[in-house]
This record gives C-alpha cells, structure tokens and sequence, in this order.
C-alpha cells in the first residue's frame, strides 16, 4: 500500500500518523482511564504546530461531537458505547489526518447510534479528509460513499460507484454472493 507515494508497509505503525494516516480499529480503542479530554489530547498527541491552532481544532472536534464537550471531564470507560465511539472517532480527526482508515465503526452499536455517526463522517469528508470506511452494513456505508469495493475471500469482486452498486441489486448480490 503506498500513501503520497510512501510505501506505508515499510513505516512503522507510530510513524503512520506523522505522514497523515489516523486509524479508528474495531472495538474502539479508548483509554477508559483517562477524561474524554485526555483520550482526545492523545490523537494530537504527534502534532508539532502552535497550540493555538490545536485548541482550535478542539473546538471543530467539539462543533462535530458535542455530546463530547459535555462529557469532557469524565473518564471514556464510563461512557457508553456509542459516546466511547464519537471519542475515538474524534481522537482520530484531531490528529488532523489527511486519510482516516474506519474500521467496523457500527460493531456492538445500536443501529440508531451508528446512524447518527454516519453525517460526523461525511462533515469530516466534507474537510477534505480521504475516509476508507470497512463497514458489515453495506447499504448503511454505500450511501455516503463516493467509490466501492467489495472483497470476498480476499479477492476484489466489485470496485466502482458506490451509487451504482447501491442502485443495482443484482449487482449488489453478485458482489456479495458471487
């Protein structure tokens, strides 16, 4: 894989983060013993610019998660799962990635949880922010994206519009059934 013509397979993980990559791993990730502050200091933890421009950036973190400016001071492993996802979502734009890498962002959510995240992730699109978004929901996922690619048995089986393949059923279930 190669990112801005850097071959990421070849950088340490740690180092990932300063070419502008942010990951969002299944299962949340979230230091429960730390305030939703202290988690979300950690993604802009690597960052060499003013600290100016870093509190600024948290009142963006904020406007998009403000569920989270009122929890700021509690410990992330009291929250629930739904809020321990916004946290680790939010950790990850305030690193201020060029390409954000979501994985099963819906895993142990309720379906209404995941779907008030599914806007914060097209807004953090919207910044100009590459998102790849690994998603068991499918339709849920093709609807805010712009290009598709299905992998079954670790083969591509479809790449193309995420419109068109949302759109056309057969293909959909060719996809995914073969």
């Amino acid at each position: 894989m190669h990112f801005n013509g850097t071959d990421i397979a070849t950088v340490a993980p740690y180092a990932r983060v300063d070419l502008g990559i942010s990951q969002v791993p299944e299962g949340r990730g979230i230091f429960p013993g730390m305030t939703v502050l202290e988690n979300l200091e950690m993604g802009k933890y690597h960052r060499k610019d003013r600290k100016s421009e870093m509190k600024e950036d948290l009142e963006k973190v904020y406007h998009l998660f403000p569920r989270l400016l009122e929890r700021v001071n509690q410990a992330g492993g009291t929250l629930s799962g739904g809020e321990q996802q916004m946290v680790v979502l939010a950790r990850a734009f305030a690193a201020k990635p060029k390409f954000l890498l979501l994985d099963e962002m819906s895993l142990g959510l309720a379906p209404v949880v995941f779907l008030r995240l599914i806007p914060i992730i097209q807004k953090i699109a919207e910044t100009g922010v590459g998102v790849l978004l690994v998603e068991q929901f499918a339709h849920l996922a093709l609807k805010i994206a712009s290009d598709s690619m299905v992998i079954t048995s670790g083969r591509v089986s479809y790449h193309g519009p995420a419109k068109e393949l949302l759109e056309d059923e057969s293909k959909l279930r060719s996809a995914y059934l073969g």
